[in-house]
């Protein structure tokens, strides 16, 4: 009894030591939320006027310009895969490879040669897994991305868009990543950057009924186009970045709260069979003080007679 008293207790210490690092994480996790809530918020705006921007030079005059204009057989197509990191986030990064999946399995049944590139370890460590040859990776700032390498990230996809498909270049541009809805729902999801769904970007960019001013463009329309363009990927992916930055950090969260929670119950159940445990070693001490003193007694009376 007193052996399996030691291992409960043990086990005990165990685990104790292990629901004080995942409330620790738990915390870290639910401040880096804050933070990265704010800078969504905080570039929102920007990305905003810049889609306005694109818009009203792309609407506003007929230049054929590569990030605008769709090739009549796409061939080759670009999927940027927005992972993490790091572990410890339940199914975030597996959601986000999964739809990455998904859409180059589509792409490929369209009869499209796919280049993948993918920000963070555990994205590429999935890929490397399955022999899967990368265009380009990053690590290294999943947790708090800066513009800067959003920037980084940016440059090698326009210059493949910006390219002849003869030539190692690529006729349209994916992003999967992570949308932040909620604390609770982190929805997975992919879009296309490039070219521009001129259509699309309208809705986005001025709500229904809003008149649209008249613009004339210095020194040309695609001048102007090949310096607003390539801001309006980097403020795009710089939006995606932090979406799944907050989407990671609140999966986290909820993942420690589940082993902080799960800790607890686990504490709980042992510290009740640690008290079987001690109960049965008192009462079993008990019986054999009793069985002793019942035999000495025996033994007296014996030789008294």
């Amino acid at each position: 009894m007193g052996a399996q008293l030691r291992v409960y207790k043990r086990r005990i210490r165990s685990v104790s030591a292990t629901k004080k690092i995942t409330k620790a994480m738990e915390m870290i996790a639910a401040s880096r939320i804050v933070k990265a809530q704010r800078k969504v918020a905080a570039s929102t705006p920007y990305a905003t006027e810049l889609t306005r921007a694109v818009t009203a030079v792309a609407t506003g005059s007929n230049t054929q310009h590569p990030l605008t204009t769709e090739a009549e057989k796409p061939v080759r197509s670009a999927v940027l895969v927005l992972a993490s990191d790091r572990g410890l986030a339940g199914a975030f990064n597996a959601n986000a490879l999964k739809q990455a999946e998904q859409l180059t399995a589509k792409l490929e049944a369209a009869g499209r040669t796919v280049d993948i590139y993918v920000v963070g370890r555990r994205g590429i460590a999935h890929y490397n897994f399955r022999e899967r040859a990368l265009a380009g990776s990053w690590t290294g700032f999943t947790d708090e991305p800066t513009y800067a390498d959003a920037k980084t990230v940016a440059a090698p996809l326009i210059e493949a868009i910006e390219k002849d498909t003869a030539e190692g270049g690529v006729d349209e541009l994916h992003l999967v990543y992570t949308e932040f809805v909620s604390m609770m729902t982190q929805t997975s999801r992919d879009d296309r950057l490039l070219p521009l769904s001129l259509d699309e970007v309208k809705k986005e960019a001025a709500p229904e009924g809003e008149i649209r001013p008249l613009f004339d463009f210095e020194p040309s329309a695609e001048d102007v186009l090949d310096a607003l363009l390539p801001r309006y990927v980097e403020s795009r992916i710089y939006n995606a970045l932090l979406q799944s930055a907050a989407s990671k950090h609140a999966a986290t969260r909820r993942a420690m709260k589940s082993a902080t929670d799960n800790a607890g119950e686990l504490i709980n159940t042992l510290s009740r069979l640690a008290n079987q445990a001690r109960q049965a070693e008192i009462t079993q001490e008990i019986s054999e003080i009793v069985g002793g003193s019942s035999a000495l007694a025996d033994a007296n009376a014996g030789s008294e007679k």
